[in-house]
């Protein structure tokens, strides 16, 4: 039954169609533990369910110090826990749908219209993203998080969490490049310092993970010419918010530096769609567009305030919200691995 993710989006849509600026401490923590419990106690809902159980399987009996020897040694981690310590494969979901859920919603907190950021988060980075890609999906509640760590210049902050998120999913690394985005123009000594420290994390980054398993990243993403399904409706879904923010950024009203930082996330968004027409695997662009998501939530619970083309923050909120639906619709009952999500099944639920 598709039921439960309807009944939660409905959750959201309408406290993103009221008027509250803001998600209440008690409202937060509850939030948290839903979100956290709908992802992590699944019971076989998700296209990778049944390719992360490997991971589990060669965890038990295997000594401490290898888990390190691994390219992934954060998500390794969790596997030999759940393996030898118990828990399997509920306990590593349960963690990784926990520090996904703390990014997004310390992300949507931090955006002009909460709800509205959370209900157009819901029916693609939480329902496929979070439950699909369970690796893929911490690496981005933890880009949330270093994107809000960005905004406020903590850059040694930002560069912790992006490695700490390359320690799920090594693609995160793309995510090097912001930083480059808050320089100003005139560059300071300061700002010399913050580009060397930069270009020292990201070599340093590069050699250590990326470099050892180019190979494998040619072979797997661009030689296989693999077409990932859905890739269009994906890239298309990052491209117009960030069409949208490119040609109105002086509506959005925002800080030098945070409108840097948006701008190039915008940018790569525009790469991406020209990527995925010129690039022979659309699967490489793909993995890597889902870390513009953010976009989506940043852009769309701005809109309203912006009253682009006259329209009124209450018709921009009903067209968001009504866009957030048909995108939940349109993947539950026409994505060629839907099936893989239906019917949604948990371990707390008595069908």
């Amino acid at each position: 039954s598709m039921l439960p993710y309807l009944l939660s989006w409905g959750v959201f849509a309408s406290a993103g169609l009221g008027a509250a600026r803001r998600i209440a401490g008690s409202t937060l923590l509850a939030l948290g533990l839903f979100l956290t419990l709908l992802i992590g106690l699944r019971e076989q809902v998700g296209g990778d369910w049944v390719s992360y159980l490997p991971y589990l399987e060669r965890s038990i009996g295997l000594p401490f110090a290898e888990i390190f020897q691994s390219n992934e040694p954060g998500y390794e981690l969790l596997n030999w826990i759940g393996a030898n310590w118990g828990g399997g494969i509920y306990l590593v979901n349960t963690v990784c749908g926990l520090i996904f859920s703390i990014g997004l919603l310390q992300f949507c907190r931090a955006q002009p219209r909460p709800w509205l950021a959370l209900t157009m988060a819901f029916p693609y980075l939480v329902t496929v993203v979070a439950m699909g890609y369970s690796r893929q999906g911490v690496a981005i509640g933890l880009e949330m998080i270093a994107l809000l760590a960005l905004q406020r210049d903590r850059l040694l902050q930002y560069l912790a969490l992006i490695a700490l998120a390359a320690t799920f999913h090594r693609t995160a690394l793309v995510l090097l490049l912001l930083p480059a985005a808050t320089l100003s123009p005139n560059l300071r000594f300061g700002q010399l310092i913050r580009l060397a420290l930069l270009a020292g994390a990201s070599y340093g980054l590069y050699t250590a993970v990326i470099a050892p398993d180019i190979d494998y990243y040619l072979q797997g993403y661009i030689e296989a010419e693999y077409q990932s399904q859905g890739a269009l409706i994906r890239v298309a879904l990052c491209l117009l918010p960030a069409l949208l923010f490119l040609f109105n950024r002086r509506r959005f009203q925002l800080q030098p530096d945070t409108q840097r930082i948006w701008s190039l996330l915008s940018l790569l968004a525009v790469v991406s769609a020209i990527g995925l027409f010129t690039v022979a695997s659309s699967t490489a662009v793909d993995r890597l567009a889902l870390y513009l998501i953010p976009l989506q939530l940043f852009v769309g619970s701005r809109l309203p305030d912006t009253r682009l083309w006259g329209i009124s923050p209450e018709a921009w909120k009903q067209l968001l919200v009504l866009l957030s639906f048909a995108v939940l619709i349109v993947w539950l009952v026409f994505a060629g691995h839907s099936s893989a999500w239906l019917p949604y099944r948990n371990l707390l639920l008595p069908f």
